[in-house]
């Protein structure tokens, strides 16, 4: 049986569970690279898919869509156009961050600056690009991952107060619908069944809705604006018809979807004020919630009532070190202004979990503690890309490379 694949962002249902991953019964200490290839600056995660992993970087002055064999690191093709310069607070961070979406045979892509490309996944060629909102871009440039879903390819674009999430037809670029009720934020979308109804749920700028998969129709929104320096960046999670997001500053939040006549109601079941994740999507295992929160804390809550069940530092303080506030993290200034970033994934009997420490971090699941199975350095500079897992392999983006480590 083939691998799992990991063909968007968070994996195949945008959940960041591996489903076929099975963890080694003792992590060694140290993991050498199968391949290691130098493929340009960015934080997207790539994205593999039928055999293919597809990557999206930038190299000079130009986005790059790569196809690479996965075993070899070997480029089998490459589609690139040029891409305006990033400049401002978030200039070293001049790559793309969007994770590619694949699917019927295409790979989807969103720049920096808002270019939407479609190309063929098995040549590279050019299927379709769009530039619908020219110069607009959130403050940190775009950070959101487009969704594929039936014949509909779902992006948000333009910036806030000028921006709309817009459907095109997959094959042909057509526009289908398009919904400008919010600019768009560093979050990426999910789709959900509520009741029947196929729906995309964003975290928008200011607010949370659900919109029609077949029309754009607005069914729900909510108010859910950030303040001061915090960002609408996570990804909300759906279990059935229950909604779970969360940003920093307000806490987690669960709810209740249902479908009333030509709308969708939602009624709160808890809120959690303690831990707020920004840079971080949660996974649900279990019955709880395990993320990593603004001030770079695991945390585990309890899905059913939103209860703390217990935090832990990403990187433990070195003994006789004194903790410092630092740009929203702590840990004696360690992590500075990276806190909050990190990515966790479902391995089944253990979470794993990358962060710009550049480490592989590994827990164990469970409500009564946090539990360390293994630390592994797995890359020389800062990770902000998502971890891909799919069967013994692990895929790492780091700063301008793509590594792949196998477990034993």
């Amino acid at each position: 049986m083939p691998a799992q694949d990991w063909p968007q962002w968070r994996g195949e249902n945008r959940d960041a569970k591996a489903r076929d991953f099975k963890a080694p019964a003792s992590w060694p200490k140290e993991l050498t690279p199968k391949w290691k290839v130098s493929v340009g600056l960015g934080d997207a995660t790539p994205s593999l898919s039928g055999g293919k992993l597809y990557v999206f970087a930038r190299q000079d002055n130009q986005e790059v869509i790569l196809c690479l064999d996965p075993a070899t690191g070997k480029e089998q093709w490459r589609e690139k156009y040029e891409a305006p310069t990033v400049t401002g607070p978030d200039s070293g961070h001049a790559g793309p961050r969007s994770t590619p979406a694949v699917a019927s045979g295409k790979v989807v892509t969103l720049g920096v600056s808002g270019i939407l490309s479609c190309v063929d996944a098995g040549s590279g060629k050019l299927v379709w690009r769009k530039d619908e909102f020219p110069g607009a871009w959130p403050r940190f440039h775009v950070a959101t991952s487009p969704i594929i879903y039936g014949n509909l390819c779902v992006a948000h674009l333009g910036k806030s107060g000028d921006g709309a999430i817009v459907a095109y037809d997959l094959a042909s670029g057509e526009q289908k619908w398009k919904w400008a009720g919010d600019g768009p934020s560093y979050s990426s979308p999910v789709s959900a069944k509520i009741d029947g109804t196929d729906v995309f749920i964003f975290m928008t700028d200011k607010k949370m809705v659900a919109l029609w998969a077949a029309d754009g129709k607005l069914l729900w929104e909510t108010d859910f604006a950030p303040q001061g320096m915090a960002y609408n960046a996570a990804t909300p999670i759906v279990d059935g018809q229950t909604l779970y997001y969360g940003g920093q500053g307000r806490g987690m939040t669960a709810v209740k979807l249902a479908r009333s006549g030509d709308a969708i109601t939602a009624s709160e079941l808890w809120k959690n004020p303690d831990n707020a994740v920004q840079f971080n999507s949660p996974v649900l295992k279990d019955g709880r919630l395990y993320g990593l929160s603004a001030r770079s804390d695991f945390f585990c809550l309890d899905a059913k009532d939103g209860k703390t069940l217990w935090t832990a530092p990403l990187v433990p303080p070195e003994p006789g070190a004194a903790a410092e506030e630092t740009g929203g993290g702590r840990r004696g200034g360690r992590m500075g202004r990276t806190a909050g970033y990190g990515s966790i994934v479902d391995g089944g009997p253990v979470l794993l979990t990358v962060s710009p420490v550049s480490q592989l971090v590994v827990f164990k699941p469970g409500s009564e503690a946090y539990s360390e199975v293994a630390r592994i350095k797995v890359a020389e500079t800062p990770i902000f890309a998502h971890l891909v897992v799919s069967g013994d392999r692990l895929f790492v983006k780091d700063q301008d490379s793509v590594m792949l480590y196998t477990l034993p």
